[in-house]
């Protein structure tokens, strides 16, 4: 397991339904979150708050569209 999928099941663990994430959110937030990142380090304590807020400022569309652009 990758350290992406590490963070992924932590989280996902410690998540209510409406905060789950999933591996196409993960790739955007470190898109648009480049500089909380050092190398490949998914630090759960390190990126776990921020990834919260990143992920509820979005819309229900926004996060529709990520993963559709995901798959497409």
């Amino acid at each position: 397991m990758n350290k992406k999928q590490q963070f992924l099941t932590e989280h996902n663990s410690l998540a209510p339904l409406n905060l789950r994430a999933t591996a196409s959110l993960l790739s955007r937030f470190r898109i648009e979150k480049a500089s909380l990142f050092k190398g490949n380090d998914w630090s759960i304590d390190k990126l776990r708050r921020p990834f919260i807020l990143w992920l509820t400022s979005l819309t229900q569309k926004e996060k529709t569209d990520i993963e559709k652009n995901d798959k497409a």
